[in-house]
């Protein structure tokens, strides 16, 4: 981990999950404290195999949604990231 990078909990729902293949939470280091949203999501689909559904994701950062994918964002270690694809539900 360098200097810059930040540790954070990682967390997926629903079809985010099972497509990463993992239980719920996993942590992941992101390699710079301010980065835009929009490359926070494509590092997260690359490493997490998420990249087919990636234009249907919302990203949350400590439980508020990223809504501009442009904008940039500060992350400290601890922070917490969900992926939530979209649900449906009747």
């Amino acid at each position: 981990m360098s200097s810059s990078s930040v540790r954070v909990k990682l967390l997926f729902f629903a079809k985010s999950r099972e497509l990463a293949g993992l239980t719920c939470t996993d942590d992941f280091v992101v390699p710079h404290a301010e980065i835009r949203c929009s490359d926070l999501l494509d590092l997260i689909c690359n490493r997490f195999n998420l990249s087919i559904i990636r234009n249907n994701v919302i990203l949350a950062h400590n439980e508020q949604y990223c809504d501009d994918l442009s904008e940039t964002i500060r992350i400290r270690n601890g922070d917490e990231l969900a992926v939530i694809p979209p649900i449906s539900g009747g």
